[in-house]
């Protein structure tokens, strides 16, 4: 049964789908004859949603159950433990089953990261499984139709499409679009997977959201994840928000967060918007779009006039900090009042709360990344750290909160256009590495790319398979952009979307072209996504239903870098297959099954996660995913609640002083008993307990001044000084060759710390009290970069054209990532006449990334039901439009969104702000007709990214999304 229902606001054929589920009428599950406190007390979401989402402790939440039919039945009930399938946090669920069926649900009262709470998502993942509204078979469009096939028949064909395309155009005319939903086994997989087709041209959501991070903070001092854990901001004095809404985007958090404020701890919270996070600060400073760097600089103006740095810390641990100041120097308090807005006593205020209250933390999202110099930006923040000597100590460190369940482990894992998993690049090295680990010929993989060359290093030409691919961010101008301008052989013909959401993309006219453009295009995802309904096709168009992580098991990596073992709760439903198994038939049809699975067991298609776990533990020595083997990580979860609540470190018991998910890098093999690496960097103890310096990442001097670090080691290091990288040439000058085994011996030889797969650099090292990555400062510059120290530079589409000459963006660019990249040509117009309003974007607490699955989820879509624009009273009352009317917003690019007003002093005068998290209607038109049957979300609205414009971030390809322009007019 099926109901329909008006939402208060939306259009004319815009309306919201209610459907039964499980014999329940909608009266007493989402009618209107009930009323929203009954609803969210019955659903379990007042304490599990509405509650934790502001904080509240364990003791307010209670179990969540499908059906209290199933709840007194007398039928023996299990419990599964698994983990969030939503943000970053990694929080502990406990399923209960009853024969084979999820009947309830409760967080897991023994994790040490959510403590028994979950926030609204967390509380109602059972219906991600369950879910009505998953796409239940393969499904071909035929005619405009969509028709249920076989998954014979879908691999065959969209196999038999596929190889013809490869031997026409090479293998780089297919796209494979990975997923931040992957285990950590499945993402080793696909890589791997890519890399036996032939092809760089690979990705996922982490180029869009965190790209600039890793970038910018890995070329700082070493490594670009976070460095400490949510749990350490509990000691935090002060905490330096930026582009961070964690009260919606990571609720669970909030309680570390707001412990550290009982503790006394001082919240700072730099957005445009006040948000609910900002609710909770001590102070709020209210930015322009797109003014990090001013704002940063700004504050350490200040921090450098007073003489607030840490001159010991940057003495010993840090370099270019000179050139640093030179730059703070031209941001005078006028200067940076002129740019940002800010008046000065707000940034001095800010300057000196960081600088009296050590150690202090800082935080950024998705608010920093997504802009033309995201690099900039987050290079900027571990500046200010660096100065105050934050970087490496407990309740200090650059806390970035990533945004899916496993962004980290997927990035980790090398599910990217420019490198392979852990990180190691693309050069012939690093091939030959994975080589070695896959135990395949070198030369056979290198047979399996297109052998033609398209880019050149200097004067030397290089091959296909040394070349970064097109990120994700650009794929549209792969099928769009002149062949004739695109580093590669041939236009993207082939598409497949792996796990991923389209609306969570810029551009969103461009891209409905390139999708209609392209010969084949492939969705596999528990959901139709977006991709189902926004191209207008007839044919050439295949949905395959992968099942959900809770109906498959493997490892996830949380923010903090720790690693968690999820149990799969129930069998795939309907005829969903896991992802790896989807892979494993694709790799049959191509022909490399037997390569992609040499040494990992396989049962009726599925390879077997524990093996593939092993198998990336054996080649992953530069990050340190090698300690944590699968029966590692399962006892972890077995004794998870040994764990202290903000040490992360066991206290007693099988685990004594290992730290919870043992954090990368858990340095050497399983054997050597690392405990992970909690707080990166942190010199006051050992490296065997979990201590580290910075890594010798960039050579060891520099135009004759030192790069290594002085006077600085790490607690027991017998080398009391800088040095560089192991090897095995190292450890035969230092006398320590002979501490390893013959064995290792004849692996180390000629070797390095990352390429030697015994682990015997790593372990001769550490026994010795040393980092196996060397010890050297952070560097404030980076010379390598478009940029070698952060600079400001106005957005593309800006609205203060009076900067522009003074803070010019980049040239247009004939290459990167093997395309042409546009940066003066569009400044250089004038938009902000036409389009007077910033526009910028983020999330909401209901609903994650693309929104597919929470719109899906009944108990989510009752929370939030409208597509809308937060618009500043003034500019509503200049454009004549009241809260609650429906309004358009255009984008200068010609995209357009018909949405809700929502009028409000959130957001200053001069800028709107938009959710992500909507699809499902385009430019007015809903496109219910356009889904399978019975699989349309409950809620669908516009996506903002269809009003989004052009921008690219000038070392890793993030697209802009946090400062464009738009108008908005009353519809």
């Amino acid at each position: 049964m099926k109901l329909k229902r008006k939402i208060p606001g939306q259009s004319a054929g815009q309306v919201t789908e209610l459907s039964t589920a499980g014999g329940r009428t909608s009266t007493g599950l989402l009618g209107s004859s009930i009323n929203r406190r009954t609803f969210l007390k019955n659903s379990g979401l007042t304490a599990g949603g509405a509650a934790l989402a502001i904080g509240a402790g364990p003791s307010m939440l209670k179990k969540a159950r499908a059906a209290d039919t199933y709840a007194k039945a007398d039928i023996a009930t299990t419990e599964v433990h698994s983990i969030c399938t939503h943000c970053s946090v990694g929080c502990g669920v406990i399923a209960e089953i009853q024969n084979g069926v999820w009947t309830g649900q409760e967080p897991d009262y023994d994790s040490p990261i959510n403590m028994g709470a979950h926030c609204a998502k967390g509380a109602s993942v059972r219906e991600h499984g369950h879910g009505e509204r998953r796409l239940k078979y393969p499904m071909k469009l035929v005619g405009g139709k969509w028709t249920r096939v076989s998954w014979d028949q879908a691999i065959n064909e969209i196999g038999d499409q596929m190889l013809k395309i490869r031997e026409e155009s090479s293998p780089d005319s297919v796209y494979w679009l990975g997923s931040a939903k992957y285990s950590n086994e499945q993402a080793y997989l696909y890589r791997k997977f890519a890399a036996m087709w032939g092809t760089n041209n690979i990705d996922h959501q982490a180029r869009i959201c965190h790209s600039t991070t890793v970038a910018g903070v890995a070329n700082t001092w070493g490594y670009g994840a976070m460095t400490n854990s949510y749990n350490d901001m509990q000691k935090s004095k002060a905490m330096f928000f930026i582009g961070s809404n964690a009260a919606e985007a990571h609720p669970v958090a909030m309680q570390h967060i707001l412990k550290a404020k009982e503790n006394g701890s001082k919240l700072i919270v730099v957005d445009p918007r006040f948000t609910r996070t900002a609710a909770h600060s001590d102070q709020f400073i209210q930015m322009r779009p797109g003014t990090d760097v001013p704002v940063i600089w700004g504050i350490l103006w200040h921090i450098f006039e007073n003489g607030w740095e840490d001159k010991e810390y940057i003495r010993q641990r840090v370099y270019g900090m000179e050139e640093i100041r030179e730059e703070v120097a031209k941001w005078t308090p006028a200067e940076t009042e002129r740019v940002t807005g800010i008046p000065e006593a707000q940034l001095k205020q800010a300057a000196q709360t960081m600088a009296e209250n050590r150690p202090g933390t800082i935080v950024w999202c998705m608010g920093g990344t997504q802009h033309t110099i995201g690099n900039n930006n987050t290079r900027a923040y571990c500046v200010l750290q660096l100065a105050l000597g934050n970087i490496g100590v407990s309740g200090g460190g650059a806390n970035i909160f990533r945004g899916h369940d496993n962004v980290q482990g997927a990035t980790d894992l090398g599910v990217l256009a420019d490198t392979l998993p852990g990180y190691y690049g693309l050069a012939e090295g690093s091939w030959k590495h994975w080589a070695k680990v896959w135990d395949l010929d070198y030369e056979w993989i290198k047979g399996r790319f297109d052998q033609g060359s398209y880019e050149k290093s200097g004067d030397e030409d290089v091959q296909a398979m040394y070349t970064a691919g097109m990120p994700v961010s650009r794929w549209i101008d792969g099928v769009m952009e002149d062949k004739e301008n695109i580093a590669q052989k041939d236009n993207i013909r082939a598409m497949v979307l792996w796990g991923h959401a389209p609306n969570s993309q810029t551009r969103g006219p461009e891209m409905k072209a390139a999708m209609e453009k392209l010969e084949l295009l492939v969705v596999v995802d528990p959901y139709p996504t977006h991709t189902a309904v926004l191209p207008d096709r007839q044919d050439g168009m295949y949905l395959l239903p992968a099942a959900t992580q809770f109906e498959t098991y493997g490892s996830v990596t949380a923010s903090n870098r720790s690693l968690q073992w999820r149990d799969k709760i129930i069998e795939p439903l309907f005829e969903s297959l896991p992802d790896h198994t989807i892979m494993y038939k694709f790799a049959a049809k191509f022909g490399f099954a037997e390569e992609l699975t040499k040494h990992i067991e396989v049962k009726d298609d599925e390879p077997l996660i524990e093996d593939i776990t092993r198998e990336f533990n054996r080649g992953m020595w530069t990050i340190g995913y090698t300690g944590q083997s699968p029966e590692r990580m399962k006892a972890h979860k077995e004794h998870r609640g040994t764990f202290d609540e903000v040490t992360l470190q066991a206290k007693g018991g099988p685990l004594d002083g290992e730290f919870y998910g043992m954090p990368w890098p858990c340095w050497g093999t399983a054997e050597m008993g690392h405990p992970g690496t909690p707080n990166l960097y942190d010199t006051s103890i050992p490296v065997a307990e979990g201590g580290l310096n910075f890594r010798a990442r960039f050579g060891v001097e520099r135009d004759g001044v030192n790069l290594l670090a002085e006077d600085s080691w790490s607690a027991g290091a017998e080398i009391e000084d800088g040095y560089p990288e192991f090897t095995a040439d190292m450890l035969k000058t230092l006398g320590w060759w002979d501490d390893l085994t013959a064995d290792e011996k004849a692996a180390a030889e000629g070797k390095n710390w990352k390429t030697d797969v015994s682990g015997g650099i790593q372990r001769v090292a550490i026994e010795h009290g040393c980092a196996p990555f060397g010890n050297a400062k952070a560097r404030a510059v980076v010379w390598t970069f478009p940029d070698a120290v952060p600079i400001h530079r106005e957005p593309l589409y800006t609205a203060r054209r009076d900067l522009v000459d003074d803070y010019p963006t980049y040239e247009d660019v004939k290459s990167h990532f093997r395309l042409p990249t546009r940066y003066g040509s569009i400044q250089a117009v004038d938009y902000s006449k036409d389009f007077p309003l910033i526009h910028t974007s983020g999330r909401l607490v209901e609903y994650e990334g693309g929104g597919e699955e929470t719109r899906s989820n009944p108990w989510l879509a009752e929370l939030q039901q409208d597509m809308f624009v937060e618009i500043n009273q003034a500019d509503a009352n200049d454009i004549e439009i009241k809260d609650g009317q429906m309004v358009w917003l255009e984008g200068p690019e010609g995209g357009k969104i018909h949405i809700m007003a929502m009028v409000t002093d959130r957001v200053a005068r001069g800028v709107v702000f938009t959710p992500f998290h909507f699809g499902g209607v385009y430019e007015g038109k809903d496109l219910l007709d356009k889904y399978p049957e019975g699989s349309a979300p409950y809620v669908r609205g516009e996506s903002n990214n269809t009003a989004m414009t052009y921008g690219y971030d000038s070392v890793t390809q993030m697209q802009e999304t946090k400062c464009s322009l738009c108008k908005i007019t009353a519809a």
